[in-house]
């Protein structure tokens, strides 16, 4: 546990490490492709971790040197894993890899923590399927542990429900190129989170794919298509960056996050026009965008497509005059932990006046007092919930090296704030 100690906040620059989200899809892409591949400034935390390790054990080559990763691709053609492959609880590596591994020699079992196996991946499942892949739940529920067999893609046409999460799509759209036909994708739900599927096409796009597609209901790959080897690099995470420039409008400092643009496919950019609406002053500068804090008040904001973003700004409604309502993010009782409801539960423990709906979440602003959080084991509540402290005596976080999930220095990027 972690005790957070209010002190002088001071006007500085941060630097966040490159984007889990993208460090997932590279890591992948480049073990699809036709040579070796040198990803720089790629994320090195417990989730990708996780994704590399199993390319490893379905017989990736891959060499980690500092600050950047060489992998070996084969074009696809995966070797048998002799073992179970544990994804922890990575929903992206599970979502991500349940596809990818339908390109190898089978059967794959992939499973996970306990949480893990409550999150749903049925319709990822059924998409698979439909493009002639055997792929089934272990446990008959819908939920991970799943069993893959590695065959020839057919290809076609399917359907594919993503309301639940936007990473059964880009599953799909990452062996598409590897099926027998074209494939022509129907989104029949959603799709949740639309900057990640454009996330996934971008990295497609740099790798050298071509994806035709109307708006987010319909995508045709044609087959045939190969990932181009090459050096690629990974952009800054603003999920990341946006724990400093929540921390900015807090305390009522300037905070700057080095590299930050709005030229970025990422959603959670919008997070900065969050804190605008709020009453901050927010600039866009070539090295960066800053984030300085002013008297805070309530907004109401559909965050359907910056989910991750929720409990950061849920804590700074915490400290904001009025009521903040959250709109659209049913999809976040399906995260690492059911954040709705931790968030609630965690701000009432701190005296603010929080419920959650099957959808969202309403927060009324006030004083918020010290008191002891859990984190569910889930990065974001503990790093969101950091942040309080800067204002809030008595803030302590329990199992505070969950971070490492996704950021795993965030620890002392966050002492940089103090004087």
């Amino acid at each position: 546990m972690i005790e957070i100690k209010p002190g002088k906040i001071k006007d500085t620059t941060v630097s966040v490490p490159g984007s889990k989200s993208y460090t997932h899809r590279m890591l992948i892409a480049a073990a699809l492709s036709d040579g070796r591949c040198n990803i720089k400034n790629y994320l090195r935390s417990e989730d990708t971790l996780l994704t590399l390790s199993c390319l490893r054990q379905i017989g990736t080559e891959i060499r980690e040197e500092t600050g950047h990763v060489n992998i070996q691709g084969a074009g696809g053609k995966f070797k048998p894993a002799d073992h179970p492959i544990d994804l922890g609880n990575s929903g992206s590596s599970m979502r991500l890899l349940t596809a990818v591994v339908a390109l190898g020699q089978g059967p794959y079992k992939l499973t996970g923590t306990g949480r893990m196996r409550q999150r749903p991946i049925q319709d990822l499942l059924d998409s698979l399927i439909q493009m002639g892949i055997d792929a089934r739940s272990l446990n008959n529920d819908g939920c991970p542990p799943v069993e893959v067999s590695g065959t020839k893609i057919k290809g076609g046409k399917i359907n594919i429900d993503c309301r639940i999460s936007s990473q059964f799509l880009s599953a799909v759209l990452l062996i598409a190129p590897f099926a027998e036909e074209p494939v022509e994708i129907n989104v029949t739900g959603g799709p949740v989170s639309k900057p990640y599927i454009d996330m996934t096409l971008d990295v497609m796009q740099s790798f050298g794919l071509t994806v035709n597609r109307c708006g987010y209901s319909q995508f045709e790959i044609t087959n045939g298509q190969k990932y181009q080897a090459g050096d690629y690099a990974v952009v800054p995470d603003y999920s990341q960056a946006g724990y400093f420039w929540a921390a900015a409008a807090i305390t009522g400092r300037s905070i700057k996050v080095k590299y930050t643009s709005k030229d970025t496919r990422q959603g959670d950019v919008r997070f900065a026009e969050c804190l605008k609406m709020m009453g901050c002053d927010v600039r866009y500068d070539k090295d960066g965008i800053q984030v300085s804090g002013r008297p805070l008040t309530a907004i109401s904001v559909d965050m359907a497509d910056m989910p991750d973003m929720v409990p950061t700004l849920a804590v700074v409604a915490a400290f904001a005059e009025g009521t903040t309502v959250i709109e659209n993010v049913a999809h976040l009782k399906a995260k690492e932990s059911d954040r709705l409801s931790v968030v609630a539960e965690e701000l009432s423990k701190m005296g603010i006046e929080a419920e959650c709906s099957n959808t969202g979440l309403i927060i009324k602003g006030g004083k918020p007092k010290g008191a002891v959080i859990d984190t569910y084991h889930d990065h974001r509540i503990a790093m969101s919930f950091a942040l309080a402290g800067l204002k809030t005596p008595g803030t302590r976080i329990k199992d505070e090296m969950c971070v490492k999930k996704s950021f795993p220095n965030f620890w002392e990027v966050f002492e940089q704030l103090l004087e």
